[in-house]
């Protein structure tokens, strides 16, 4: 790994150090609150940056698995999936001996009776955590607040200060741990395994693939963290230092460090290093006196293969983090927030919706990066979905940042031009032209990873290359470069259209083009021909290529225009609806994915009544399923209702989504069903700002511009919705949905 010069890694020192804001000061729609109420339903929060991520715990010095940015594990026989890094956030407290025994706080079971007046907020607004408590052990008391953070303005940065404060004389112990994690086990093949004996080696492990509440996520039997080797470490009990090295199995490198700050003028009475197989840390022990409050700071550094340094490196980045405070830190880590909040969703008249926004905002941005050519998992950084690209990230995530903040948009579509090569060999070894998007892709590499059992999706379920051709072209049309166009999405684009071309079909005797053997969007449809959907996205993509190829001089291939006209699209005549597939395949009637050709990206064009109707249907099959609505179908069903012009449904379905049993309490984590826990669903979170802000608004992009392609709809409850800070081709608006005199919703741009 190569070093990173220092002076680039310190930029975040030019950014003013702020004092933090009591929570009050703080509007309540950024703060999520935890109380002791909450212990036995706690699911952890997330505190990320894009490149490095860590999850919330109750008392806020607990030992919480990390993860790097597409630093994957490559184990034999089974799917790549996210490596675990030692994790950082572990301080250990003890008040020492007692009667009953020596206590380690973070091996206590949650009680209020142990952990009173208990607090934890998740500011948003910051990204910072703070958890306040007063901690009983056995006799002692100590109050104790702790202020956790991931910093956004130093992306290899993050701390953890501790302020304890006893009711007591004494000598207490503190450990500042790099938790060294074991590896998974079982470690089941699940590249070779079929479904059946998947189900079979699961239980013969005793194990589930449902969740054990509270947090652990669904299919954690399959969707376990990957496995970091330690390959060399170290510290100084003087210099209050830790350091390592790790390399993910058959992956990349990492390393990691931290500096612990003492409080001013504290001598430990004792410092040791701790090393063993699971854990490297510093341990002291410090004397206090009742009623002084004193406060350590665990500074630490990460970095990987192809980002940042090594050990050495992240140790100098550590220790000069801790020369220059923890409030230089923590003021970098809000300048650089509250520069994101600049560009905001704004509801007047609804504060939970308001929050659920924000949520959802703050999880998508924790998990994305500027500027780079990483895409986003549809969990982010974690474990869900194995941290696999799907289409997700260009048809949900990145249409919701597009506007609000294009630079981490256009990371999104760029991890599509660094993987092409990947895409055009899967299109090669099938006998197929152009690239053929893998349905999993490997965050690092852009391979196919679906396991084996689900291996007809990576096959089949080819919507996925349309879709990326499609974010493509939308980043071209909202930014207006030309040059980037030609760089790197045309050649995407184009590739993408000689897949199709090589993949349809020519019916002669209809005289039109099909799509054969296709899983359809509705997945338990894995082997039919005309998927709608699909069929209009190819030619959605297949007319794209044709115009970008005009607009970077290149000649088209006359097939794509011809195969976009021809490409057969199921309807009905009688019902003057859409079909969601071949009409020969028996199709079950509680089932739809029409609302999908009204998502802003494709927007298939129809008649108003086309429009109605394909609504209808899809809105009296929501109904009548059996099955709680998942939050990623909910989305497309609220913009299919505002198209259609129905703000009774629009509403009806934007308040489902932002609905309390949405969420994992305490702090907003959204599943991907209100009855799973498949959570930090990014996916769902993108689904519902894009419901805002192309369904409500009516808003699309189009060659043209910004166009206001259907009138905007206003929730009644709601006085106002603003679009705040959004950049379109170089510039910057305000869009704001209020009423006019007469009541009628109204759409009005300010130019900034």
């Amino acid at each position: 790994m190569k070093p990173r010069p220092l002076k680039l890694a310190r930029l975040w020192l030019v950014a003013a150090a702020i004092a933090a804001p009591a929570f009050g000061q703080t509007d309540p729609s950024f703060l999520l609150t935890a109380s002791a109420k909450d212990f036995a339903t706690y699911f952890p929060g997330q505190l990320a940056n894009g490149y490095l991520s860590t999850f919330t715990a109750p008392r806020g010095t607990e030992g919480n698995l990390a993860y790097l940015v597409g630093f994957m594990d490559y184990a034999r026989d089974d799917m790549s999936r996210p490596a675990a890094i030692p994790g950082w956030t572990e301080i250990d407290y003890s008040t020492g001996p007692s009667d009953a025994g020596h206590f380690w706080m973070n091996q206590v079971d949650l009680s209020p009776s142990v952990f009173q007046d208990y607090r934890q907020v998740l500011d948003m607004h910051d990204a910072t955590l703070t958890t306040r408590y007063r901690y009983l052990d056995h006799g002692r008391a100590t109050r104790i607040e702790v202020v956790t953070l991931v910093s956004q303005a130093s992306p290899h940065l993050a701390a953890s200060r501790i302020s304890i404060t006893p009711e007591f004389d004494g000598v207490v112990q503190l450990s500042f741990a790099l938790n060294l994690w074991a590896p998974s086990q079982p470690r089941l093949p699940l590249a070779r395994l079929t479904g059946d004996e998947m189900q079979i080696a699961v239980a013969a492990h005793n194990l589930k693939l449902q969740a054990i509440p509270p947090a652990t996520p669904d299919r954690a039997a399959v969707w376990y963290h990957g496995d970091t080797h330690l390959l060399a470490d170290g510290g100084d009990s003087r210099d209050l230092t830790l350091w390592l090295d790790g390399r993910a199995e058959q992956g990349p490198g990492m390393a990691e460090a931290a500096a612990i700050a003492l409080p001013e003028g504290l001598r430990p009475v004792a410092a040791k290093l701790h090393k063993s197989i699971y854990r490297l840390a510093l341990d002291l022990e410090v004397r206090v006196h009742k009623g002084q409050t004193y406060t350590f700071t665990k500074y630490v550094a990460a970095s990987r293969d192809r980002w940042g340094g090594d050990a050495q490196a992240d140790l100098a980045l550590a220790t000069a983090a801790r020369r220059d405070g923890f409030a230089r830190l923590l003021g970098a880590q809000q300048a650089a927030w509250a520069k994101l909040w600049q560009s905001d969703i704004r509801i007047d008249g609804d504060p939970k919706a308001q929050q659920v926004v924000h949520s959802d905002l703050y999880y998508l941005l924790s998990n994305a990066t500027p500027d780079t050519a990483w895409a986003m998992g549809a969990s982010g950084l974690t474990t869900g979905y194995v941290g696999h690209i799907f289409w997700d990230s260009d048809s949900w995530i990145f249409p919701a940042l597009l506007l609000l903040h294009p630079q981490r948009a256009r990371s999104l579509v760029m991890f599509r031009d660094r993987t092409l090569p990947a895409a055009q060999q899967r299109a090669h070894a099938r006998g197929l032209q152009g690239a053929m998007y893998p349905w999993e892709a490997d965050p690092e590499n852009g391979t196919e990873q679906v396991l084996h059992a689900a291996w007809v999706l990576g096959e089949r379920e080819i919507h996925v290359n349309a879709d990326v051709a499609i974010a493509q072209w939308q980043y071209y049309l909202a930014s207006g470069d030309r040059a980037w166009l030609k760089q790197h999405g045309w050649p995407v684009i184009r590739d993408v259209a000689r897949y199709w071309t090589s993949r349809v079909s020519w019916n002669r005797p209809r005289q039109r083009y099909d799509l054969l053997h296709v899983t359809s969007v509705e997945e338990n449809y894995n082997d039919v021909p005309n998927d709608t959907y699909t069929n209009a996205d190819a030619a959605r993509a297949l007319t794209i290529a044709t115009a970008a190829a005009a607009v970077v001089g290149d000649k088209p291939d006359p097939r794509w225009a011809d195969i976009a006209a021809k490409l057969y699209l199921p309807f009905s005549a009688s019902g003057q609806h859409h079909l969601d597939m071949d009409e020969s395949v028996p199709h079950d009637p509680r089932d739809s994915d029409l609302a999908f050709l009204a998502f802003p990206s494709l927007d298939l064009p129809m008649s108003a009544p086309v429009r109605r109707n394909d609504y209808a249907i899809v809105a009296s099959r929501v109904d009548r399923s059996t099955g709680i609505p998942t939050t990623m179908g909910l989305a497309p069903v609220a913009i299919a209702a505002a198209a259609a012009s129905d703000l009774a449904e629009a509403t009806r379905w934007v308040e489902r989504n932002a609905a309390t049993d949405m969420f994992k309490p305490p702090f907003n984590v959204r599943p991907e069903t209100a009855s799973n826990n498949t959570g930090y669903f990014v996916t769902g979170s993108g689904g519902f700002l894009q419901s805002l802000i192309y369904g409500l608004t009516g808003l699309r992009i189009e060659p043209d511009g910004l166009v206001q392609a259907y009138p905007p709809q206003l929730p009644s409850a709601w006085k106002s919705m603003t679009l705040k800070d959004i950049t379109f081709r170089g510039k910057h608006y305000d869009v704001t949905i209020d009423r006019d005199a007469a009541g009628k919703p109204r759409l009005r741009r300010k130019a900034l």
